[in-house]
């Protein structure tokens, strides 16, 4: 049978554990049906079939983010992106340009802020209100779990004190009940969220092609999308009617505290939806928040007394809830950042009744762990979802950042164990949790390796000892993703019979320098045998 698509390279890593020189690609119907040289593919060509050569660049599975959030990043990725602010006169320079643009009363965003820029001075609305000119203002926390907002954005929301809120501290007030400003965790944001007028349905549309457009041409030919917000299904279902996403998206709707069995069952229906590429596929939990505002779940609190309750109330209606979903074959992804939170995360994943359908199921973040808990991944067969950038973007070697400082030096000495979890032999897929961190994979494979931004070489590493190789760092993007999304069957490697997914690259990821290759292009990418892109050599 002759191929309706050939792809030819210099060199083609094909990570099944074929050790003969591959540098062509068979391709039918969006199946891989051949791989061999260039005089083999000679043989599989028609005058009918589609032959894209990136010459002297490198072929490897497609590129697969275990951890995104592109709708949400339509809410999110607003206004001005305060990742470089580095001090508070910075953060009020930028809001202050912000805040000229708009007109009187209009809102103000932004996005991105890293709570180091405060040192030991409280988020409070005082710092921002006057650069405002009495507008109301929402600064997203980068870690998505904590906002701070101007007075004029709380009273726009009907906010003048605290609210009981089940899952979080949530609306942070001082001594006398006013509110600070300081929202923590999704209860608290969303109060404050639900007085900003919205974008209408063709504005949010536009954006998310856009945004889908951009992960593209990143390099990504698939990602996991751990949520499914308010007009993710209308969204995707509309972009699919006018063509096919330039990706493959798997989604994984959010199970919180309080979910009776019937919000249980709506939840399973959910996994009968899907299109061409995209499909529900997972469902995502969360057992705690995160270090930096203090609602992760340590074993024993951080210095400021905080980080000590799980975001379950009781946390036994939790491992109920993984239970019934993992009783139907249902697989789990669990946001889980204290040692505390993730030990709980193992065992009640540990304790699945046999008789479960053996699904894989999976703990997102781990930021910090004792060995006990590293080896519980493998004793548990749980797959690790982890986020490279966040280390290296947020901590610093010397333990100066707000992270570190909040856990202390032996806590903080166990930051995100990338090493240690693939030498025990568990899963180990990467991602970025965009709009967390950037998306670009490359500057993500290149910080793996370093411990440290790529663009920063006179930074110490933060762990080196937790630096992946070139190998352990793109199979976590591409056959150890697989196997976390249950997919290792059908997708992972360019093996014969599995789909036609690729990315190319100008540099050879296993051959570069990690700084060079983060520098460097993607020359492409296939997506099911259909060619997505191409900027060639």
């Amino acid at each position: 049978m002759k191929a309706d698509l050939i792809v030819l390279a210099r060199t083609v890593h094909t990570l099944d554990g074929g050790r003969r020189p591959v540098e062509a690609v068979a391709v039918r119907d969006g199946i891989i049906t051949a791989v061999g040289s260039r005089e083999d593919a000679r043989g599989w060509r028609s005058a009918d079939t589609e032959v894209v050569d990136f010459g002297a660049g490198t072929l490897t599975p497609g590129l697969v983010d275990g951890h995104l959030h592109p709708v949400m990043a339509l809410d999110t990725v607003r206004g001005c992106d305060l990742s470089g602010v580095q001090t508070i006169e910075q953060l009020r320079e930028a809001l202050l340009r912000e805040a000229a643009d708009q007109g009187p009363g209009e809102w103000v965003f932004a996005w991105g802020l890293d709570p180091t820029v405060f040192g030991s001075v409280p988020l409070h609305r005082k710092v921002i209100d006057d650069v405002l000119g009495g507008r109301p203002c929402l600064v997203r926390v980068f870690d998505a779990h904590s906002a701070l907002a101007s007075s004029r954005a709380l009273a726009a929301a009907g906010i003048d004190g605290p609210r009981t809120a089940d899952t979080a501290p949530g609306i942070v007030c001082d001594d006398a009940g006013n509110p600070t400003g300081l929202l923590l965790e999704w209860d608290a944001i969303s109060a404050v969220a639900s007085a900003v007028p919205e974008d209408g349905f063709e504005t949010r549309r536009t954006r998310l092609k856009e945004f889908l457009s951009a992960l593209s041409r990143a390099g990504l030919t698939a990602g996991h999308v751990m949520d499914l917000n308010k007009d993710s299904l209308e969204l995707l279902a509309d972009l699919e009617r006018e063509d096919e996403l330039p990706l493959r998206l798997y989604c994984a709707p959010w199970c919180m505290p309080g979910s009776t069995e019937a919000d249980l069952g709506a939840i399973a229906d959910l996994m009968q939806l899907g299109g061409r590429r995209w499909a529900v596929n997972a469902v995502k939990f969360f057992i705690d928040g995160t270090i930096d505002n203090g609602t992760a779940w340590l074993s024993y609190p951080d210095v400021n007394g905080e980080s000590a309750a799980p975001f379950w109330p009781d946390p036994a209606d939790y491992t109920k809830a993984v239970h019934y979903f993992a009783s139907r074959g249902i697989r789990t992804a669990t946001h889980a950042i204290g040692d505390a939170g993730i030990t709980h995360a193992l065992d009640t994943i540990a304790s699945i009744p046999s008789s479960a359908p053996a699904v894989i199921h999976r703990i997102e973040h781990i930021e910090t762990a004792s060995d006990e808990v590293i080896r519980g991944f493998a004793a548990a067969g749980v797959a690790a979802s982890m986020q490279p950038t966040h280390c290296t973007h947020y901590t610093r070697a010397d333990h100066s950042d707000n992270w570190s400082t909040r856990l202390g030096d032996g806590r903080a000495d166990q930051a995100w164990r990338c090493r240690d979890l693939r030498e025990v032999g568990a899963t180990l897929v990467l991602g970025s949790d965009w709009p967390i961190a950037p998306f670009d994979p490359l500057p993500i494979l290149a910080d793996a390796q370093l411990r440290r931004r790529h663009d920063r070489p006179l930074d110490a590493a933060v762990g080196p000892a937790q630096a992946l190789t070139p190998l352990q760092a793109l199979e976590g993007y591409t056959t150890h993703a697989a196997r976390a999304a249950g997919l290792a069957e059908v997708a992972g490697s360019i093996t014969v019979g599995k789909r036609a997914d690729f990315t190319a690259f100008e540099c050879d990821p296993l051959a570069t320098p990690p700084e060079a290759l983060a520098a460097s292009r993607v020359l492409g990418t296939v997506v099911g045998g259909v060619v997505q892109f191409i900027d060639r050599l």
